[in-house]
């Protein structure tokens, strides 16, 4: 009995020593699983970080950009009037002034000339500048004793490289009266020398606001160096503009800090990681085109794995706990736990991929709403509401050459797939539309780039229209798609539409384009499947039959507005679906063409026949409709130039070589605006379809053509074409400096 009790303590500790030896073995498996855990983890979240910073970076330079963009385009779009005024220089504050005003971003602007050039003046600069806390625009001249701008940087710069220059940033006392930075560029005369300068200043003050507020982590920062290594924004405020970066660097041994400094410096952009005072940080620097500006992250990587060592205390805790549990147990669970963490890693991590891929699409649909507050011609309302995350629905729209181009559509299946469809083709119909008027062509040139190679077999059904605003006539193209609703004065229908195939099914589909005309304050009503097909707790679709209605009831009571309708609709669809989960994105667009003829004041027609010694009675008539409407001389002067160009250019093409063809310029004013409408009856030629001219470019680089387009495009306020009835009709607004009575 006593040998049998022996045999069974033996066992139990071989079994005690087998445990031990499996927990010991458990416990370097689950360690060293947690070390190529932390170690992929780790790296990871670092190239998240560097995402995260990158992305920062990039939006951040994108809107410094933005305002660069404009001050630039501000002065280039001011050229050639300024050469205009060369020979009268004292209209040259009339151009700083406009500059100004047109132009919300530029806080100062002048016209420094060359000295010596001038022979009145040996000095002059008129400057006009935003006088801060008014909004006023004032006048003072910088030709002063005390201020003496030809030795300033905006003024020097410019001439030793004969380009346009951004200067550093200053405290412009005598000028600005505020930190600065200002964008020159040369100014040539009629025989090609140099002589003033033009420029736009921007108040450096929004800086502090947009880079010293940047937020990737909590205790993240970030800092701007200008390009000679001044500090411009920083978290420390008394670095701000009375540091610079080498002065640091002299003083720092800090290798890293100097490789940073010096890269910073160079305008390169990358990633670099210092250690200072047993504190390391991940710094990731780019630069700021055009401007010589260097941008920087600070990340204390702290911050950047915080996450993962509180995760990781989490496991080792888990470790010792499990431990002291059954063999059998301790690896079940150890398992388990492994094969969930990992599971909710990913779904964490997939569900975070679907909300920024959703910010991104959502992103991309309008979204200020009204568009455009200052037109009383279009009102529209959109709203995109995706089933899951991240849907296959869109919408567009934008305003070009007096005409709406608009779209709607709805990309095949759904999640991930059907969004980066979707996304790419928002993308091609304003990439497609910029250059292109006809709606079935826009929707060709899409379809055979979507279809090549289009081996996941995806589709979009798709409407694309085109309003032409002064005249309400409609041009579309329906592929696939369900025929929108038009509810007015005169009834609620649906639009007749052909049916087409989808875009991306078949290359080289032949699709046809039809048009119709819009009575002004009726809405066109556009919509997805995810309306008809709206599902209840039942399975009952919401169907066709139920729109209708709904478009009947609200024709009844007058109730056209964009914002109505789609409201009226968003509450039937709730209301029918109840608490049922949403089954398709749901996606709609309203557009209500509310053009009304206005009284006309004044209205003068010419016809000439296509022969170009007929022009200068071109001339006579347009100084007469000016004179009459209260133009100005130099306007014009603009004007004849403007339009003698677009009746020259129907003289010279619109007919065939020896052929007779009638040219009619009729001109009417409704007190706020003059129009001036060109017809022919030559062979259709849309001007309007020529791509915008670099003028940037030297004339052996430049293409040749564009220039007369480009003319008239920046004289008018607008300008827009249209073929009817066998006409080319070319319409040029230009707004009344006074009101008409």
């Amino acid at each position: 009995m006593k040998k049998e009790k022996r045999k069974l303590t033996d066992i139990e500790k071989k079994s005690a020593r087998v445990g031990l030896f499996l927990i010991f073995i458990a416990a370097i498996t689950l360690e060293a699983t947690s070390i190529t855990q932390y170690v992929f983890s780790q790296k990871g979240i670092r190239n998240e970080a560097s995402m995260r910073a990158e992305s920062q970076m990039e939006t951040t330079k994108a809107r410094i950009m933005d305002v660069i963009n404009q001050a630039e385009a501000a002065v280039r779009n001011s050229i050639w009037i300024a050469q205009w005024c060369l020979e009268v220089p004292d209209s040259m504050g009339r151009v700083t002034e406009r500059i100004v005003k047109d132009n919300p971003v530029v806080v100062g602007s002048t016209v420094a000339f060359v000295p010596g050039y001038d022979k009145t003046h040996n000095l002059f600069a008129p400057y006009s500048y935003r006088e801060e806390g008014t909004g006023l625009i004032k006048y003072k001249s910088l030709a002063t004793r005390e201020y003496d701008y030809p030795s300033q940087e905006w003024f020097t710069k410019p001439l030793e490289f004969d380009a346009g220059y951004w200067s550093e940033p200053y405290v412009d006392e005598g000028g600005g009266e505020m930190l600065m930075t200002t964008y020159s560029l040369p100014l040539r005369d009629a025989k090609g020398n140099i002589a003033a300068v033009i420029t736009a200043d921007i108040s450096l003050d929004w800086l502090n606001d947009l880079v010293g507020n940047i937020s990737v982590y909590p205790n993240a920062f970030s800092v701007l160096l200008s390009r000679s290594g001044q500090v411009m924004v920083c978290p420390v405020e008394t670095l701000v503009m009375n540091t610079n970066i080498q002065d640091i660097q002299a003083r720092s041994d800090n290798e890293s800090f100097k490789d940073l400094s010096n890269s910073m410096l160079s305008g390169e952009s990358g990633n670099i990681r210092i250690t200072d005072r047993g504190i390391s940080s991940q710094v990731y620097f780019s630069p700021v085109e055009r401007t010589g500006w260097s941008m920087s992250i600070v990340i204390p990587e702290s911050e950047i794995f915080a996450s993962i060592r509180r995760v990781g205390m989490i496991v080792k805790l888990l470790q010792i706990l499990g431990i002291g549990m059954i063999i059998l147990i301790l690896r079940t669970v150890a398992k388990k736990q492994m094969e969930y963490q990992k599971l909710n890693e990913q779904k964490e991590r997939i569900q975070g991929e679907l909300q920024i891929a959703s910010a991104i699409q959502m992103a991309m649909i309008p979204k200020i709403y009204p568009p455009y507050p200052d037109r009383d011609d279009i009102d529209l309302f959109g709203k995109l509401t995706p089933a899951k995350e991240v849907g296959g629905d869109l919408f567009d729209f934008f305003i070009r050459d007096e005409k709406l181009f608009f779209c709607i559509g709805d990309v095949s299946g759904k999640g991930v797939p059907a969004s980066l469809y979707m996304m790419v083709t928002k993308a091609l119909f304003r990439t497609i539309s910029a250059r292109e008027a006809q709606p079935c062509k826009i929707v060709s040139n899409l379809n055979d780039v979507m279809s090549e190679d289009n081996e996941s077999n995806m589709f979009v059904t798709l409407f694309v229209g085109v309003l032409d605003l002064p005249t309400g006539r409609l041009h579309y193209c329906n592929a696939g798609h369900d025929a929108p609703f038009l509810i007015g004065n005169t009834g609620a229908g649906m639009l007749p539409v052909d049916s087409n195939l989808p875009v991306g099914v078949m290359p080289k589909w032949k699709f046809s384009q039809q048009e119709t005309v819009i009575d002004p304050d009726t809405s066109i009503f556009l919509y997805t499947d995810g309306l008809t097909e709206a599902e209840n707790m039942s399975h009952d679709q919401f169907e066709m039959d139920r729109v209708k209605e709904l478009a009947q009831q609200l024709q009844k009571d007058r109730s056209f507005s964009p914002t109505v309708i789609i409201e009226r609709m968003t509450d039937a669809v709730h209301a029918f679906v109840g608490e049922a989960d949403q089954s398709d994105d749901l996606t709609m667009l309203a557009i209500q063409y509310t053009r009304h003829n206005e009284d006309i004041v004044y209205q003068r027609s010419l016809t000439l026949s296509n022969d170009l010694s007929r022009i200068p009675r071109l001339n006579s008539f347009i100084d007469e409709v000016c004179e009459a409407n209260g133009f100005d001389a130099p306007t014009t002067m603009q004007l004849n130039l403007a339009i003698e160009e677009a009746v020259v250019n129907v003289m010279n093409y619109a007919y065939p070589q020896g052929s007779k063809g009638d040219v009619t310029i009729e001109a009417k004013s409704d007190g706020k605006e003059m129009t001036f409408i060109i017809t022919d009856t030559g062979k259709p030629f849309d001007p309007t379809a020529k791509p915008e001219v670099d003028i940037t470019q030297s004339a052996e680089d430049r293409a040749i053509g564009g220039l007369g387009i480009h003319l008239i495009r920046q004289i008018t306020d607008r300008i827009n074409y249209e073929r009817t009835g066998g006409h080319n009709i070319l319409t040029l607004i230009k707004k009344l400096s006074i009101p008409q009575e």
